[in-house]
């Protein structure tokens, strides 16, 4: 039940931040969720994958270049889903910071998961 939760939460963020960069656009709440769970799946896979192939220019840029893997991210998000719009690259980049911002926000309030033991 947590996972809903966070994303719900996260796509209240998206529609903000959204709204705070011109250029940024969600159509609805169901885009905001849908760019959310896209977002969530984009990290997960491939994600990794560019962060292995980009190591070199990762450690000359001191981590930096982790900021323009998150923006292609976003970017890719924008490019896939039709209610959710992205007007460049470097609004993804600024989209990104803000809403690893607002994601760690959500997880620090958010409480603990509690796990249940059952006892046969």
């Amino acid at each position: 039940m947590r996972i809903v939760g966070k994303f719900i939460l996260i796509s209240i963020c998206v529609m903000g931040i959204a709204e705070l960069i011109p250029g940024v656009e969600v159509f609805s709440f169901w885009s905001a969720l849908s760019a959310a769970i896209i977002i969530s799946i984009l990290n997960l896979f491939v994600k990794p994958i560019l962060i292995v192939f980009t190591i070199p220019v990762t450690i000359l840029t001191m981590g930096l270049f982790l900021l323009v893997i998150n923006g292609l991210i976003i970017w890719i998000a924008g490019e896939i889903l039709a209610g959710f719009t992205v007007g460049s690259f470097g609004k993804a980049i600024l989209f990104s910071i803000l809403l690893s911002l607002a994601t760690y926000l959500v997880e620090y309030l958010l409480p603990p998961q509690r796990y249940h033991h059952r006892h046969y």
